[in-house]
């Protein structure tokens, strides 16, 4: 048996959209931005790189998804992961990392209505059914200026 599994923290690069398989199963995708600082070991300047993943969750998951992630949303996502390859318009070869979520955990903190503060609209979580919905230890939403910087 072969496993293939990730963990990532990152941002919402755009809002998820929900379908509906010819089944009627429910399926939300969306883009998900992880963002790495280094340091430049000739400069000693810090050179910011991002990552993007597709992420699809499957579901009544997909649907609180769907209900309560917004664009900007800082996510906790825990899943099975696949490379595909594709071809663009031009002709040039890319690939892909696609995410099956099993947990989507918005990080965002949660305000006094009980809505997420930091994400834009107040945007909520994706969390697994007897999942809290709060931050883990240290892990704090980003303020609005921190928005504004993001590259989506």
């Amino acid at each position: 048996m072969a496993l293939c599994k990730i963990q990532i923290i990152g941002n919402l690069g755009r809002d998820p959209e929900l379908r509906y398989t010819p089944n009627g199963r429910p399926v939300a995708t969306f883009s998900v931005a992880v963002n790495q600082a280094t340091k430049n070991q000739q400069t000693g300047e810090w050179v910011e790189a991002t990552d993007w993943f597709r992420v699809s969750v499957w579901g009544d998951r997909a649907e609180r998804s769907a209900e309560n992630l917004r664009k900007g949303a800082r996510v906790f996502v825990d899943g099975r992961f696949r490379t595909r390859e594709y071809e663009t318009n031009d002709g040039r070869k890319g690939m892909s990392l696609d995410v099956s979520a099993d947990n989507v955990i918005a990080l965002d903190r949660r305000d006094q209505e009980g809505t997420f503060a930091g994400a834009p609209g107040g945007a909520g979580a994706g969390a697994p059914a007897g999942a809290t919905g709060a931050a883990p230890s240290g892990a704090g939403g980003f303020d609005d200026t921190e928005i504004d910087e993001l590259p989506f």
